[in-house]
């Protein structure tokens, strides 16, 4: 059966829209990182990147009987129940599935996302009549809502707990089953149609904001690459297949490599330094920056944080949050850089004095044992 990503343009082909591709990279190679906002006007391509996503996303290994699709691989993205079977030593059977985009429609009742127990089932039958809810099936995929500034407060509530907790309980009548919900949770937005509510908004992780392409060579390119997917969208789509099989091997190999990431004491010190320069509300900023910054790290390929990857997170993690109590708007690209530039040098300031003391100490106790000799010879 045709998916909706076999008709919209390969994730290669969008052109002008780096914070976007970024934001939702990122949030691929971790989903913990905890979701995308997009923000923009009507026809920027916002839905387009997010459904061209599933061509470069790399298979996931589920339980094959779990209505959750819990992970094969990772212990801590099972239920009770896959849980328990792994732990007896049962022989737990598995498959490979490729990553899907889940789309939440507007009108979606919380038993529809939550889920259910039919608890007249239960007490006739002796049974567990469960009706996993689009939570589940979204686990270990993308979760994606259009026109997120629309959606009822009390369902975006449930989401929002759903991806920061990684977890969803069902709850009926004193019965409830919980399953994770690891997936990669995107919101789009055109801003002109409605603002979501400060305290929703900086529930988001992250945010990109994105703009119409006004250089005009870009525009062409984007012309002829939307005239020449519409004449033949297969064929449009195989000129960017080695790309995408390069970026899916990237994706896979960052996500193997972020364990294995390392973080410098002193990138604690500067995203600690940009948050209170910048007077960011809250703590759970400089948490989403780090984990941002390094999942840059392993999609570059590396195992260490630098700095460089601090300020690119901090353009997606810091464009929508509240600030000073509500009071300031949020931080402008050039507030940002300032913040990030003040920090970088605070450090560095510091780093020299504490080098400078050491070297005075250093110094100190060479004279004070140079004395000592000098004495002992001269008793002598």
């Amino acid at each position: 059966m045709a998916k909706r990503g076999d008709f919209t343009l390969p994730f290669g082909a969008i052109i002008g829209q780096d914070d976007l591709k970024l934001g939702l990279l990122l949030n691929v190679v971790n989903p913990r990182i905890g979701g995308l906002l997009i923000r923009g006007a009507k026809g920027t391509g916002k839905s387009t990147a997010v459904y061209a996503l599933t061509d470069i996303l790399p298979p996931v290994e589920v339980v094959a009987d779990c209505p959750f699709k819990c992970s094969f691989q990772d212990p801590t993205n099972r239920c009770e129940s896959c849980r328990s079977r792994f732990e007896k030593g049962e022989n737990v059977s598995k498959k490979e599935l490729k990553m899907e985009v889940i789309n939440l429609p507007l009108s979606i009742t919380e038993d529809r996302l939550i889920g259910s127990i039919d608890v007249e089932k239960i007490l006739k039958e002796g049974e567990k009549a469960l009706q996993p809810g689009l939570l589940a099936q979204a686990n270990q995929n993308i979760l994606y809502v259009d026109e997120i500034n629309l959606l009822p407060d009390h369902i975006t509530d449930d989401l929002l707990d759903a991806t920061a907790l990684g977890w969803n309980t069902i709850e009926r009548e004193g019965f409830s089953i919980t399953h994770p919900t690891r997936f990669v949770f995107v919101g789009t937005m055109n801003p002109e149609e409605g603002e979501l509510r400060p305290q929703i908004l900086d529930r988001f992780p992250l945010s990109a904001l994105i703009k119409t392409v006004d250089a005009e060579e870009a525009r062409v390119e984007i012309i002829k690459n939307n005239l020449l997917f519409e004449k033949d969208p297969q064929a449009f789509k195989k000129r960017f297949k080695e790309e995408e099989e390069k970026l899916k091997k990237k994706i896979a190999n960052a996500r193997a490599l972020l364990p294995q990431v390392e973080i410098p004491e002193q990138i604690y010190q500067i995203v600690a330094s940009i948050c209170v320069k910048l007077k960011i509300d809250g703590q759970r900023p400089d948490i989403v920056i780090t984990k941002t910054a390094c999942a840059v790290a392993a999609l570059d390929n590396r195992t260490v944080v630098e700095k460089g990857d601090i300020l690119k997170s901090s353009y997606l993690a810091l464009s929508h949050r509240t600030r000073d109590g509500g009071l300031e708007p949020p931080a402008t690209e050039k507030e940002i850089e300032d913040a990030f530039e003040e920090s970088c040098q605070k450090w560095r300031s510091l780093s020299s004095e504490k080098a400078g003391a050491g070297m005075l100490a250093s110094n100190a106790g060479n004279i004070t044992t140079s004395a000592k000799d000098h004495t002992v010879k001269k008793k002598s």
